[in-house]
This record gives structure tokens, sequence and C-alpha cells, in this order.
């Protein structure tokens, strides 16, 4: 059974240099200390921070900046672009009516990154 993801939980990026932490607004109305995440917290720096610098070409800063470089690869700072939800979620359980978010599911950056959950925040409580 997988771990249900709340605020804090931590996050690596494929292409990031460093993780990040979720951040999950109240309005799920679900607490296990803190709010529980559903499917739908994918929205960058409101939910997704940075991921320190990020190192891949299809970002367009990284582009120009390695281009500038004569072809050296020059990471730059990292803004995710998660335009579609978590994937897949928890669908047996529903949080404001969306599955519920679990350590299994990941996130797709437009740069091409995977983001995927390292720790959930919380290991006591459990979902299918």
């Amino acid at each position: 059974m997988a771990n249900l993801v709340c605020m804090g939980a931590l996050l690596q990026c494929s292409f990031g240099a460093a993780p990040s932490t979720l951040a999950v607004l109240p309005t799920n109305a679900v607490l296990t200390g803190t709010p529980s995440a559903n499917i739908m917290d994918h929205i960058p720096i409101v939910n997704i921070a940075p991921f320190g610098v990020c190192s891949s070409l299809s970002n367009p800063t990284v582009a120009t900046a390695t281009t500038a470089a004569l072809g050296v690869l020059t990471p730059m700072p990292c803004i995710p672009v998660t335009p579609a939800p978590w994937a897949p979620g928890a669908p047996t359980v529903l949080l404001a009516n969306m599955p519920a978010l679990d350590n299994t599911s990941k996130l797709t950056c437009t740069w091409g990154g995977v983001i995927q959950i390292n720790m959930a925040g919380q290991v006591t409580t459990t979902i299918p």
C-alpha cells in the first residue's frame, strides 16, 4: 500500500539539481497532521517549488545559456512547468472530489523532467 502524500513531502525532478517540497493549500479539507494532497496539487510555485537549477536542454533558458557557452551545458534556475495533474493518484480515495495523491505518483514537467515523491511527508496513513 502506498502512503498518502501531504504538505512538506520531499520531491525530486530528474533534471533538477536539488530536492523540493510540496506545498498543499488546506482546501482539500483532509488532514494527516498537515493538509493532504490530491492529484490537482501540481501548480508551479504554488504547490511545486523550484528544484535549484535545471539541466534540461528542452528548457529555453538552459538552451540559450548553453549556446552562449559554446555548447557547454549551463544549468539555469528551475521554474517547473507542470500543466497536467499527478498520475495516476489513488482513484479509490477522493479528496475534494479528486483522487488522493499517493507516493507512487509522478508528475511530468514540460521541459522533460519527471518529478517523483521521495518522502510522502508522513508515514502513518496508507491508501490503496
